[in-house]
This record gives structure tokens, C-alpha cells and sequence, in this order.
């Protein structure tokens, strides 16, 4: 049997990734920048748009925790509609709905009518970022994870780091309408490449579709919603033990429970496969990525305001210093997961969460007059650090699964990172408003930073033990075959 020539090179050469996956994760990438940058740019906007509107910044606040919650309505969805739809299909509309939804909120003329606009961005990306790793995954057919989840973490690894600089800048340069514009051109250019390279999956007219499990919907996505909506209320300031956080809290995890024990005894069909977290690859992998949010996500939240409340920077002074904290985990990408395909995803997800623990340490003992020099260092070393730690253990997430299995995978680990994120945020916003109440002047507040700092860096310590869990070095493909014509013969390709 003759196969086409970018397959026998891509056998004759098991080192490198297949241009066609290449191909198809630079499209993907395209079109997910608009959504990761614009979950994080908005962040930075909350109180030029309560000027705008003259609404109080409780109500502008929901311009943020709207969108966060359409987002965790829709992620469950992304398996069915993709066995229904097709892949690319579902991508194209996906982008569609993110860039009509991103130009009503360019055009809105109140706080309400931001809020009403942002939910339907939300609810178009919580599709595309599981649909993203699935398509990507799926094209590799489980070669060279590492690399594969290298592509995929451009958008999600940069997105809360380098969207605070995009937002400051906008602000900085036009009006904050700009912030959704701009939005307009990865919607766009990524729709045009989705035609050109995303292959047709569509399901054969008449050939069997898959069936939207009703009952699970109900229970997880407004489960999930409650969580999440509960979390960020003691981000918010409602408390951690008032009603406003423990009612819906509580209601998340009953709902999200039955869930659980309905999907674990249903013999198939359910909304999400929870049976995956038998593989013990998807287990460990889902709870470093949760507490890799943590680590992500409740830094991000404290850095921007230790340099605007501390050192006195604007929002695109904090912006602009988080810059080195980009550069390294932009650098870090194509070497971390280089090195998960030769070693493993246990070696380096040891490694980068340790580095990410250590380079936190220095913010443990930053002061008002902390020089920024070692500052700039530090968030360097933990950028390169937290690309590493991202990509092994969403890369682990697959090892050993089906072709069908991957895309149950892909909503189990982007849940577990978002509502990891959630909890880092409300946490850490907890012991920084004990740790400040009272504190008066920069080097008071300093201290109270020290401490969320500090609960910062011993979080993440704590997923060090868990990476040992991750797959160890992957067993090296079977050589190559060739053919009598001399053509080679990729190894794990059937033959007929």
C-alpha cells in the first residue's frame, strides 16, 4: 500500500511534528487569540467603564463574571456538538458567535447592554477552547504530545499575561470600545484559514449522531456555573461564610455531585465521560491543572494590583511589567514540550512546578522600594517556569486514549484549570483583605501582599508530589517499514 508523501516523510522522520498538524494549529491559534486575550483585557478596563456608563463598579463587575460564567455553560457542550456538528463546523460558528458577540459589545450603550453582549462572547468561546486541544490531538493521533500541546498553549499561556498589557495599552492609546474591535481581525483571518485547512468531519448524512444527554446538561452546567459565581463573590468582597457565597457553593457541588454519581453508573451517552478518571494519566493530570490555575491565575490577579497599589503604576504601567513574565513563558514553550517528548511529562511537570514555587518566593518579600530589576528577574524565571508546567500535564491528559476518549479529556482538563483558576482567585483575594484591613501607606500594604505571596508559592509547592503520577519517559516508536518500492511506512498507520 502507497500513502501520500507528507506521511511517508513524517515516518521517515518521527521527530518531527507532521506539517499538516502544524498546519492546523496555527489556524486554531489564530482564532483562539481573540478569546484568551479578551477574557484578560477586560480586566484591566472595570473601572474606565464604570466612568463610562456612571454605573457602580458591583454592577460593572458583572461585565467580567458574565462572561466567565457563559463560558462554563458552554464547555460541557463542546463533546456533543462536536460528534454532532463536526469539528470544523463548530469552530466556524463558534468564531462566528465570538465576533458578533464582540462587536455588540463594541457597540453597547449601557452597562446592561455590555453585560447581555459579553455572555454571548462567552457563551461562543467556552466552545472553542476544549474544541481547540481536541481538534489539535485528534490530527496528531497521539504523537509527540509534548509538541503538539506546545502549539496549543500559545493562546492560553500568553492570554492572562500579555492581555493586561493589551488592555492598558488600548486604554491608554483609544476608547475602550477598541477592546473589543480589535477582536474583529483574529475572528476574521481565523475563520478564512478554518475553511482553508480544518478537514471536513462532518458526520456522514444518515449515519448515526450522537444524543444530547438532557439530564447531565442540567445538572453540570449550572452546577459549574453556581461554583464559579460562588467563588467570585469572595472575590467581590460578599465574605467567605455569607449566604451570597455558601448558597450557590452549595448548590454547585450537590448538582455537580449528582452529576458525578449519574455519569459514573451510566453504562454510555453521558454529557462528559467522568470514567476517564480511571486513567490514571487523566486523573493527575485534571488536579495539576487545577492547582496550576492556582498558581496561574491567583498571581495574576495579585500582581497588576501590587504594582497600582504599592509602586503606584497605572494600569498600563502594571501592564507593561508583566512583560518579562510573557517573554519567558513564550520562550519556554517549544523547549518544554521538545523535552516532554524525550523525558516525559513527569520530569519536566517536577521541574517547572518546583521553578514556578521558587520564582514565586521573591514576591514573599517585596517592600515599596524592592528594586525592579529583581523584580523583572524573577517574573522572567516564573514565566518560563509556568509554560513548562501548563503544557506537561495537559499533554499527560492524553497518553493512552482512544481516538473517541480525547475529546471528553479535553472538556475534563479545561474545566479543572478554569475552576483551579476561580479558586485561586477567590482565595488569595480572602488572605490579601484579611492581610490588608487596616493597612495604611505602600509599606504597610507591601506586607499584606507578603502574605498572599507566600500562601501563593505553598499552593503550588503542593502539586509538586502529584507530578509523579504523570506518565515517566514514553516508550520510542517502532521503526519505520518500508515498502518493496522503498517508500516508508509510518509504523502506527493501519495497512489494508
Amino acid at each position: 500500500m502507497s500513502i501520500p508523501h507528507g506521511a511517508a516523510s513524517a515516518a521517515a522522520r518521527p521527530d518531527r511534528v507532521d506539517p499538516a498538524v502544524r498546519r492546523i494549529g496555527a489556524t486554531l491559534v489564530v482564532g483562539a487569540l481573540g478569546v484568551v486575550f479578551d477574557t484578560t483585557v477586560v480586566s484591566v478596563a472595570l473601572d474606565d467603564l464604570a466612568k463610562a456608563f456612571d454605573a457602580p463598579l458591583a454592577t460593572v463587575q458583572w461585565v467580567s463574571t458574565g462572561y466567565l460564567l457563559a463560558v462554563f455553560v458552554t464547555i460541557p457542550l463542546a463533546v456533543w456538538a462536536q460528534a454532532r456538528f463536526g469539528g470544523r463546523q463548530l469552530w466556524i460558528a463558534a468564531l462566528g458567535g465570538f465576533l458578533l458577540g464582540s462587536v455588540l459589545s463594541a457597540l453597547a450603550w449601557n452597562a446592561t447592554s455590555l453585560i447581555v453582549f459579553r455572555v454571548v462572547q462567552g457563551l461562543a468561546g467556552g466552545i472553542m477552547m476544549p474544541l481547540m486541544a481536541t481538534l489539535l490531538m485528534q490530527a496528531a493521533r497521539g504523537s509527540h504530545p509534548g509538541r503538539v500541546m506546545a502549539i496549543i498553549t500559545v493562546p492560553t499561556a500568553l492570554g492572562p499575561i500579555l492581555g493586561p498589557v493589551l488592555g492598558g495599552l488600548v486604554l491608554h492609546l483609544a476608547d475602550w470600545r477598541w477592546m473589543f474591535f480589535v477582536n474583529i481581525p483574529f475572528c476574521v483571518v481565523g475563520g478564512w484559514l478554518a475553511l482553508r485547512n480544518l478537514p471536513d468531519d462532518r458526520p456522514e448524512p444518515g449515519g448515526p449522531r450522537g444524543r444530547l444527554d438532557v439530564v447531565g446538561l442540567l445538572l453540570l452546567c449550572p452546577g459549574v456555573a453556581a461554583l464559579v459565581y460562588g467563588l467570585s463573590r469572595v472575590e467581590g468582597g460578599a465574605g467567605s461564610t455569607g449566604a451570597a457565597v455558601l448558597v450557590p457553593l452549595l448548590g454547585g457541588l450537590a448538582l455537580v455531585g449528582g452529576f458525578t454519581a449519574r455519569s459514573l453508573t451510566r453504562p454510555g451517552g453521558a454529557l462528559i465521560d467522568l470514567r476517564l478518571f480511571r486513567h490514571r494519566a487523566v486523573a493527575s493530570s485534571a488536579a495539576l491543572l487545577f492547582l496550576g490555575g492556582i498558581a496561574l491565575y491567583g498571581p495574576m490577579m495579585l500582581l497588576p494590583l501590587y504594582f497600582q497599589q504599592v509602586r503606584g503604576e497605572d494600569a498600563l504601567g502594571a501592564g507593561l511589567a508583566l512583560i518579562p513574565q510573557g517573554v519567558g513563558a513564550l520562550l519556554a514553550r517549544a523547549l518544554a514540550g521538545r523535552y516532554m517528548d524525550r523525558v516525559g511529562p513527569r520530569r519536566v511537570a517536577v521541574t517547572a512546578f518546583t521553578l514556578v514555587a521558587v520564582a514565586t518566593v521573591p514576591f514573599a518579600f517585596v517592600t515599596a522600594g524592592t528594586g525592579g530589576a529583581v523584580l523583572m528577574a524573577a517574573l522572567f524565571v516564573r514565566g518560563i517556569a509556568l509554560g513548562a508546567a501548563m503544557i506537561a500535564p495537559m499533554g499527560a491528559a492524553y497518553v493512552g486514549l482512544r481516538h473517541q476518549e480525547i475529546p471528553d479529556a479535553g472538556v475534563i482538563t479545561r474545566v479543572a484549570q478554569q475552576i483551579g483558576g476561580s479558586v485561586g482567585i477567590a482565595l488569595l483575594a480572602v488572605v490579601l483583605q484579611h492581610a490588608a484591613a487596616g493597612a495604611h501607606g505602600p509599606s504597610a500594604l507591601a506586607g499584606a501582599f507578603d502574605r498572599a505571596f507566600w500562601w501563593s508559592a505553598v499552593l503550588t509547592a503542593l502539586a509538586v508530589p502529584l507530578c509523579l503520577l504523570l506518565p515517566g519517559r514514553p516508550e520510542p516508536p517502532p521503526p519505520a517499514r518500508t515498502t518493496r518500492t522503498g517508500e516508508a511506512v509510518d509504523p502506527r498507520r493501519p495497512t489494508v
